[in-house]
């Protein structure tokens, strides 16, 4: 075990542990959309987790940092607020806000950020820039909702870890980024329609289940 201080509360961690998943076991939330419990690599693409540490001239997600004795944090100065909120901002800008008709109403990680953070879901300042396609239905099991999916890749992950291979996949580039199958055989796999794990692990229910799809027991490792 290692210790260290985290906005000046002393907390102690498993030697080799991110420093995001340490603040997190410990009672201090940093506010995160692409993080899983257990995850090897994090991707570090939300940009969300962000901290201070004593001894590095920037502000650094806290998901790429190994814990280290001795180790001092901030989670909560103006640079890192002022970063988030920004990021935030600019993710809600693409982001479809129709929380009454969403099923994550309530238990979204947006939310939740938005109201760590202090921050409006329909910041007036940003110009608005949702994509044409509101649902893709294509898939024969799930529903899949562009302009509420934030990109994390949790989906991607969980799919990949539980199965050796991803199903789902990121497409496209820019603004116009979406997450897709692997085509004919992905869509046709089986095991699609009993796992259901890209479903549980979305943090803002951008993939659903179809209407006519039950769910179904399954082991999954992962959490949000």
């Amino acid at each position: 075990m290692v210790k260290l201080v985290v906005d000046n509360r002393e907390i102690q961690a498993e030697d080799g542990q991110n420093l995001l998943q340490a603040c997190l076991q410990n009672g201090i939330y940093i506010p995160n959309l692409c993080h899983i419990d257990g995850m090897l690599e994090p991707p570090a693409s939300c940009r969300m987790c962000l901290v201070e540490i004593e001894g590095e001239r920037n502000v650094i997600p806290s998901c790429t940092v190994v814990v280290k004795d001795g180790m001092v944090v901030k989670t909560d100065t103006e640079a890192v607020r002022r970063l988030q909120r920004s990021g935030l901002q600019l993710l809600l800008s693409v982001h479809e806000v129709d929380c009454g008709h969403c099923p994550a109403n309530k238990k979204c990680e947006l939310q939740r950020i938005a109201k760590f953070l202090k921050v409006g879901l329909k910041p007036k300042h940003l110009e608005k820039r949702v994509k044409e396609t509101t649902v893709d239905e294509g898939h024969p099991f799930l529903n899949y909702y562009p302009n509420r999916c934030v990109l994390c890749g949790r989906c991607i992950v969980v799919c990949r870890d539980l199965h050796g291979e991803a199903s789902l996949t990121f497409a496209k580039r820019g603004l116009e980024t979406i997450i897709t199958s692997y085509g004919e055989e992905a869509l046709s796999s089986p095991r699609c329609e009993t796992c259901h794990a890209c479903v549980d692990i979305c943090p803002v229910s951008a993939i659903t289940l179809k209407p006519d799809i039950s769910p179904q027991a399954h082991t999954n490792t992962f959490s949000r």
